[in-house]
Parts: C-alpha cells; sequence; structure tokens
C-alpha cells in the first residue's frame, strides 16, 4: 500500500524528496492567490507574536509570504529532521524576524514551555505523525489562552486524477495524505481539543504539462521510490496515456486547506 506517510526519517533528512513534489504543486497549480500567501493572510499574527511553526521543513512557507507577515515576529522552527530545522533556520535568519530558533523536536512531546505561543502553525505535517491526538493536544499546551493553532492538509479526493495512476504500485487512488489527515478527521480532532474550528478551502486546480514532473513526483516517495523497472515501465506508459487522453494536458483537482482553532482564554 502506497503511503507518503511511511519513512520519515529516510524521507526528510532534507527537503530533496519534497522537492519534486513542492515543484508539482507550484509549477502547475491554478489560483488566484498562490497557497502560501493565502495561508498567510488568513492567520491571525500580530506584531511582535511569538510563533511555533511545528514540522517546518526547510521554511520555504516563510521565505514566501514575508511581505504578508507582520513585524517583529519571534520564529520557532521545529522539525523531527534535524537537517529540515538547519535548512529552515538557515533560510529564516535571513529574513527580518524578531528572532529565529530552531528545536529537533517530536511534536507529540515537544520541548517547550506551557502557554509559550500566540500562534502554532502545522503546515501539511499531521499525516505523518502517528498520535494525531497527542499531537494536538501538545500544541494547545504550548499556545497561550487566547492563541490560535493554524493546520493545514489535504481532502481525500485532492489530485485523485494523478494518484488513480499510482495504483500500478498496488496502491489505492487517492491522495495517500487525505486518507490519513483529511478534512473530516482534522475537523473532528480539532474540535475535541479546542472545542471550535474554522475551515477555509483554497480554490485552486492544476494543468500539468509535462509527464516527467508527474513522474518525478510520484516516484519520490514509497512505494514509486522502491519500485522496480517493470513496475516504473507500467507507470510511464499509464501517465503517457493519460496525457494523451488529455490532449497533451492532466488537469486535477485541488483539495487543501486551512483548519483554525482558537485556544479558550
Amino acid at each position: 500500500m502506497s503511503s507518503i506517510t511511511s519513512g520519515n526519517a529516510q524521507q526528510y533528512a532534507d527537503s530533496g524528496k519534497l522537492a519534486a513534489r513542492a515543484r508539482l504543486n507550484r509549477q502547475y497549480t491554478i489560483a488566484e492567490t498562490g497557497w502560501f500567501p493565502w495561508v498567510a493572510r488568513r492567520l491571525p499574527l500580530k506584531p511582535g507574536d511569538r510563533v511555533l511553526d511545528i514540522g517546518c521543513g526547510p521554511a520555504w512557507f516563510w521565505a514566501s509570504v514575508m511581505k504578508d507577515a507582520p513585524e517583529g515576529l519571534h520564529l520557532t522552527l521545529a522539525d523531527q529532521s534535524s537537517g529540515m530545522v538547519a535548512e529552515a533556520v538557515e533560510r529564516c535568519r535571513a529574513l527580518p524576524f524578531a528572532s529565529v530558533t530552531g528545536r529537533e523536536a517530536d511534536a507529540t512531546a515537544l520541548p517547550l514551555d506551557d502557554g509559550s505561543f500566540e500562534a502554532v502553525i502545522a503546515m501539511h505535517m499531521l499525516y505523518h505523525v502517528a498520535d494525531q491526538p497527542a499531537a494536538l493536544a501538545e500544541m494547545s499546551r504550548v499556545l497561550k489562552p487566547g492563541g490560535t493553532l493554524a493546520v493545514t492538509t489535504n481532502g481525500a479526493g485532492n489530485m485523485r486524477e494523478i494518484y488513480q495512476l499510482t495504483t500500478v504500485f498496488g496502491s489505492p487512488p487517492a491522495d495517500p495524505a487525505g486518507e490519513a489527515f483529511g478534512y473530516d478527521k482534522a475537523e473532528a480532532l480539532m474540535r475535541a481539543v479546542f472545542g471550535n474550528v474554522a475551515f477555509f478551502q483554497h480554490p485552486a486546480m492544476m494543468k500539468i504539462t509535462e509527464p516527467e514532473d508527474v513522474f518525478l513526483a510520484l516516484t519520490s516517495y514509497p512505494p514509486g521510490d522502491r519500485a522496480g523497472e517493470p513496475e516504473l515501465a507500467a507507470f510511464r506508459e499509464a501517465i503517457a496515456r493519460a496525457f494523451e487522453r488529455g490532449g497533451g494536458v492532466l488537469e486535477a483537482a485541488k483539495e487543501t486547506g486551512l483548519f483554525l482553532s482558537r485556544k479558550e482564554t
């Protein structure tokens, strides 16, 4: 069974494998407002806020949204991968934050004090966590009363036209991230911890014109990254047929959303 959620240590030792998937979304998404700025404009941040970005990855988000971020933010970048933390800190220390701190951390056992942050951000990372309720409880613990948790994830139908092609690997025809932590689960678990949740879906779709970018993205994680030559040949053939049916273009619907919960005072 395919899972973008397995083998995290190898997958996210650095940003190399993630870059192939990021390129597919960055290059071919059609939207009035790009994903990162769209999220940033919905975060209730104020100048001087202390912000925890858990599962920060290489911090591409912050490098893309500084014009939409308040001044004087104190940013803590946390990830299980020391390589990601190092890359994120290096990138963000070149940006106009009041302070930037890096922490190697497990989302279910954050090495941080209670009530330390006005905002916690967990972008497309909770589907990697085995105990999601424990992670959300930890995020609530380190939030100040009145603080906000922002979580992003995919819906189960995200990019279905693309994920249908991975059935040649024995994978289900669906986004594995959306299956592991999709809209319904995100809403239910956040409401259970915070008692409130608001949802926003980014209006976007994809029009892909380069078959090789599909191949590289979907072979950057299991089981595609372990497939043998016969499976890879079959996958290339499936991609080629999909592009032929679309007249040289593969269109896909997107389901990518933002959930916001406020910690009660």
